[in-house]
């Protein structure tokens, strides 16, 4: 029997941890990622078969889940220890004297040492004027929350080479982050596709920040944008933000809700225009008037350059990178379509 288990566990997919990017403090530093099997999923490639692409889709969103591992996290001299959940989810909270930028974290299995990983964690820099948090689905790439199933469809026939995001994005977000303003993106998809997510963002040349992503399941956390973006508003008091998103669904007021909460906190709201309906047009523009008195400009743009040439009016973004996004957004243009 003993020896059954044993070949049981040789045939098993190998075990490895996935810490999630995360943010923290020059004081404390958090961390949470999952212990999973390996489904050994390649990087993507732009010639890949859309069948291929919708195989990788359903390892990624059955995932299976190592429950009651152990691990050690090291930073520098400091120790603290964890173990996943039942959905094979870890967090480490660490009590260290940090550094600005992505802090480096080893992390290990305590059954096994030789499984390890790095997580990285940011504490923005001390010169930073803002913070960004953005959405992901249409508000950076197009991907039909309008339609369920379209939607659904599109991230299960595609990767990460595949699919682009809306002309002028990437040069958009690179000019609010400046080297300095850190960016957090904020997304109701599944954790499952993390991977591919950061991928996109580095292949796209997208800012590299925290990814708040929520749990696949049943019980979907239906608030679960609200409360990221509450997390990461407490953690950072003295930082002010700017919030990205769109109008499919509900980002609006999402963020109307946390100006009211946060009156001198948001310094921008940028909404890409996804539903043109008059009645959703009608419903921002009071949203627009009802944020208004905080100081914090509501702004429902078309496209990136749109957004962009507010932020330079605004001094968030410089005059000379106005010009860089509408490069950016003829370069886009410009670009031939994969078949």
């Amino acid at each position: 029997m003993a020896g059954l288990r044993a070949l049981l566990s040789k045939l098993r997919d190998p075990v490895i941890i996935l810490p999630y990017l995360w943010y923290g403090t020059r004081e404390r530093l958090a961390l949470c990622g999952r212990v999973l099997q390996d489904e050994r999923l390649r990087p993507a490639r732009a010639s890949e078969r859309r069948w291929r692409n919708l195989l990788a889709f359903f390892k990624r969103m059955e995932s299976d889940v190592v429950r009651g591992a152990r691990l050690r996290a090291r930073y520098r001299n400091s120790l603290a220890g964890a173990s996943s959940d039942r959905q094979g989810y870890f967090r480490v909270e660490m009590r260290v004297k940090a550094e600005p930028g992505w802090n480096e974290v080893e992390l290990e299995l305590l059954r096994n040492p030789e499984i390890r990983a790095t997580a990285r964690v940011l504490v923005p820099a001390r010169e930073a004027r803002f913070g960004v948090i953005s959405d992901i689905d249409d508000t950076i790439v197009h991907s039909n929350v309008l339609s369920k199933w379209r939607m659904i469809l599109a991230l299960a026939l595609s990767n990460a080479r595949t699919r682009k995001p809306f002309k002028g994005v990437a040069a958009f977000y690179r000019a609010l982050h400046g080297g300095l303003n850190p960016v957090f993106y904020v997304s109701k998809s599944p954790w499952n596709l993390y991977a591919p997510l950061v991928e996109f963002l580095e292949l796209q040349g997208l800012p590299l920040g925290p990814l708040v992503l929520r749990d696949f399941g049943l019980r979907m956390n239906r608030n679960h944008k609200t409360e990221a973006i509450e997390a990461i508003l407490q953690t950072y008091p003295a930082l002010k933000f700017i919030l990205i998103g769109d109008s499919g669904e509900r980002d609006p007021e999402i963020y109307a809700g946390i100006v009211r909460r946060h009156p001198q906190r948001i310094r921008a709201i940028y909404i890409r225009s996804v539903d043109s309906s008059p009645a959703r047009i009608k419903s921002i523009e009071k949203l627009i008037e009802s944020v208004a008195p905080t100081g914090c400009q509501l702004v429902l743009a078309p496209d990136s350059e749109f957004a962009a040439a507010h932020a330079a009016g605004e001094g968030l973004i410089a005059a000379a990178e106005l010009a860089i996004v509408r490069a950016d957004k003829r370069a886009d243009l410009a670009r031939p379509k994969l078949a």
